[in-house]
């Protein structure tokens, strides 16, 4: 026989999650204590990263139920409620979503609201990278430089390859310039290079 788990979540402490319960409850779901996984932490962390849905995801087995009252509870956007549907579901749990008039989100129906799901999550991604990518060149085009800045400015880097041509070693200067030995060979490697383009 199938076991029935709820997942309430609220994103602080302020709140109640008994909304949830008397929500599924009404639904003609009977959840017993034990199953019933309430857990207050913030919406924008990953599913897969909550305490308490990890620990609800160890206890379900292959024909159990998870019960939600809506999507969100399940991830923090769209790319990551499909992969917790996905993961469920490969694990053989069923998905009833309240919201979605209490469907099956493994069943055909489900799987078809997955699919419009999977292009939302889809779309939010290519707008990402797009924005990502319009950011960067935007920087790019005002002249600031990306990446972390250089450990050592740019006095301190000639001084570095003026020591090396005299035999101080790496680690010696790496400790005399309160940095790594890794800043100091990329100096080695840019001041190497300068010299072979001249």
């Amino acid at each position: 026989m199938s076991r029935v788990f709820a997942y309430c979540r609220v994103s602080t402490t302020d709140q109640t999650i008994q909304n949830q319960s008397i929500e599924i409850k009404a639904a003609g779901f009977a959840i017993q204590v034990q199953r019933l996984i309430e857990e207050s932490i913030s919406g924008s962390v990953a599913a897969k990263e909550r305490p308490g849905f990890t620990k609800l995801i160890d206890r379900m087995e292959s024909g159990d139920i998870l019960v939600v009252t809506k999507l969100d509870r399940l991830g923090r956007n769209a790319m990551d409620v499909r992969a917790t549907v996905e993961q469920l579901a490969s694990l053989g749990v069923r998905v009833h979503c309240l919201a979605l008039g209490g469907v099956d989100l493994t069943s055909p129906a489900g799987k078809m609201t997955m699919q419009v799901i999977a292009a939302v999550a889809e779309f939010e991604r290519d707008l990402l990278i797009e924005r990502t990518q319009s950011g960067i060149n935007r920087a790019k085009a005002a002249g600031k430089r990306l990446g972390r800045p250089s450990a050592l400015n740019a006095l301190e880097r000639a001084a570095v390859v003026e020591r090396l041509a005299v035999g101080i070693n790496i680690t010696e200067l790496a400790r005399e310039f309160k940095t790594t030995r890794q800043t100091i060979m990329r100096v080695r490697e840019v001041a190497l290079k300068t010299q072979k383009c001249l």
